[in-house]
């Protein structure tokens, strides 16, 4: 039996040589990905010569957009614009993607244009055989994107800790004020803080309270910067005690996400 398992074994292994297996389907084509960052700038570049014409000077956004343009397509994209006057994107970003197909992605772009005003535009974006970014057919003006207004959540559980209220304003203070040696008195060992670009200075505490029990603090404070502008910011802390004092573990962000 030993001797028939072992040579059922060396027939299976030359097969394998002589004839191996072949996947019974062929890789799919590498579409691009909902994080395609080079779809994405594709679709905005694609945004800001699209919406960005001189009257005077057709033959240029022609040439601009020949980039883009394919068979079946119009070499201006299909837009012609008027006789006279001229038009400026200001900037353009991507506010939206909706994948359509595993290879297919529709982009809204909102662009802030010098004359018609903010605009937003569908891209169509896929991928070639070989990888290679493309327009999948014509833009389309659209709407944003739906919102709502803002509101701010009620307080959950009163925070009920003076020496920690105490602590939480004054790091935020040296925080917002950029100092980092008065802010790292109160920050933990392994605390990690980005400091802002630009210096403010807190003028007071609206709201503080727990957002997580024993763990993060929300704060509301009021404060101003070097030129008077006056500002109500929101932060969260996340907090820790230790050896019966409390200590700031982060500021609002992570520097190292």
């Amino acid at each position: 039996m030993l001797s028939a398992a072992a040579a059922c074994g060396l027939l299976a292994s030359a097969r394998f040589v002589i004839a191996p297996p072949t996947p019974a389907h062929p890789a799919p084509v590498r579409g691009p990905g909902p994080q395609d960052r080079a779809a994405e700038s594709y679709a905005v570049l694609f945004t800001r010569r699209y919406l960005a014409w001189e009257a005077d000077r057709p033959q240029a956004r022609v040439q601009a957009l020949q980039a883009f343009t394919g068979p079946g397509m119009e070499p201006d994209a299909g837009e012609v614009p008027p006789a006279s006057g001229e038009q400026r994107v200001e900037w353009a970003e991507v506010v939206q993607v909706r994948e359509l197909a595993p290879a297919r992605l529709v982009y809204t772009v909102a662009a802030q244009t010098d004359s018609a005003g903010l605009l937003y535009l569908t891209v169509g974006v896929s991928r070639g055989a070989g990888g290679a970014l493309q327009l999948s057919g014509y833009p389309a003006f659209v709407g944003p994107p739906s919102s709502a207004p803002g509101s701010m959540a009620a307080p959950a559980h009163e925070l009920g800790e003076p020496a920690l209220g105490t602590v939480a304003t004054r790091a935020l203070r040296n925080y917002l004020a950029g100092s980092a040696g008065e802010l790292a008195a109160d920050l933990t060992s392994g605390a990690r803080v980005s400091l802002p670009a630009a210096a403010l200075t807190l003028d007071s505490v609206q709201h503080l309270y727990w957002a997580e029990v024993g763990r993060t603090v929300s704060v509301v404070v009021q404060a101003h910067d070097e030129r008077g502008v006056e500002y109500l910011l929101a932060y969260e802390l996340d907090v820790a005690r230790r050896q019966g004092r409390w200590e700031v573990a982060a500021i609002q962000t992570d520097p190292d996400s």
